[in-house]
């Protein structure tokens, strides 16, 4: 990443109020970026992009992605250089109660934000963030690569792996000539951190649970993911659309961005993990009632990334888990939220510093 890459540079960001979408937000401010935010309102109460006064340095619309004519405006309006595509329904349990809305906001919402792209000659790159669940999930030992099929049981990971589905045809069918917009997806894994208030993950379940002093309810303790903070996949998605400004459609592809493969870990070790820095207070209980389904193994292939970017996660999942307690710790005790993420995104910029220099010298 280079920072002043983004000095100036104007970002049309849907999805801008949730979770990922405020750290993005806070951190493009942050480098001097021009973020204009699209978004139909705040997914949660409390909410980061509350409790961070993220609109403070930010234009901010209320728009739904489904609304193709209010999306065009807009983006019009905005004229930005890039586009970053994160609003969507986003949780696996809730697409079980509502697939229609699943499959509306997440399939034909990436064909609204393409469509309107296309027709806004201002951009130059476009960034679709979708998920790891986005492939069809065999149980595989290996991670999945980003040549792998697309899939999906619940309305939530099939909506994903047609989100995909929709960027690659966009791209084989718009955005093929040497002066079209360049157009990209990422797939992270299951991304945690400070100021997510989402019900029914596990990182924001545990949190209200110690802070509330009573016992964390977790439903699948056998199950494994790829955890990674919040800062490592944004620092990817940075980093991939800098190479797509810069070297164009050799990296107009998707890519994978994900943990280490020792910090893909079960469940119960990071419950553990995160009682044991909470303090004494900390304890957890199983869930007994049926659930549905879930996957039970998945992980992500990363090594596209980093042979071809050059990017690598920097936090282990040990210092992952103490930035977070640290964070809802210090939330608790009323510091106050943007500077906790300032310090926390300066504190990683330093790392990836520290790291460039490192590796340069090698």
């Amino acid at each position: 990443m280079h920072p002043a890459f983004w000095h100036n540079k104007t970002v049309f960001l849907t999805g801008h109020t949730g979770f990922k979408g405020s750290w993005l937000s806070i951190w493009l401010n942050q480098m001097g970026a021009r973020v204009v935010g699209y978004s139909n309102g705040l997914p949660t109460e409390p909410s980061l992009f509350q409790l961070a006064d993220v609109a403070q340095d930010l234009q901010s619309i209320h728009g739904d992605i489904r609304n193709l004519a209010c999306l065009q405006s807009s983006l019009v309006a905005a004229q930005p250089d890039i586009v970053i595509h994160m609003a969507a329904q986003s949780l696996v349990r809730i697409s079980y109660e509502q697939p229609v809305e699943t499959f509306t906001s997440n399939v034909m919402g990436t064909v609204h934000v393409l469509e309107a792209a296309r027709q806004c000659p201002s951009v130059r790159v476009v960034l679709n963030v979708t998920s790891d669940k986005c492939y069809e999930n065999r149980e595989w030992e290996r991670g999945y690569r980003e040549e792998d099929p697309m899939g999906g049981f619940d309305p939530y990971s099939s909506s994903k792996g047609c989100a995909e589905l929709v960027t690659s045809a966009y791209r084989r069918s718009y955005f093929i000539g040497d002066e079209s917009l360049c157009l990209a997806s990422a797939r992270a894994g299951n991304v945690i951190g400070g100021g997510d208030w989402a019900k029914d993950r596990l990182i924001p379940d545990i949190m209200r649970a110690f802070l509330e002093n009573r016992p964390a309810c977790i439903r699948n303790p056998q199950a494994i993911r790829p955890w990674q903070h919040v800062l490592e996949p944004l620092s990817g998605y940075l980093l991939l659309i800098e190479k797509l400004w810069s070297e164009r459609h050799a990296f107009a592809e998707g890519w994978n961005f994900g943990p280490n493969p020792v910090d893909i870990r079960p469940v119960g070790w990071v419950v553990k993990e995160l009682a044991q820095h909470w303090g004494s207070s900390a304890q957890w209980v199983l869930e007994t009632a049926v659930q549905p389904h879930e996957a039970n193994l998945l992980s992500l292939d990363c090594q596209k990334g980093a042979e071809r970017l050059g990017w690598q996660p920097r936090l282990s999942l040990e210092e992952t888990l103490e930035w977070i307690v640290s964070w809802y710790q210090a939330y608790q005790q009323g510091r106050s939220v943007r500077e906790l993420c300032l310090e926390q995104i300066g504190s990683y910029q330093q790392l990836l510093e520290r790291n460039r220099v490192g590796e340069g010298c090698l």
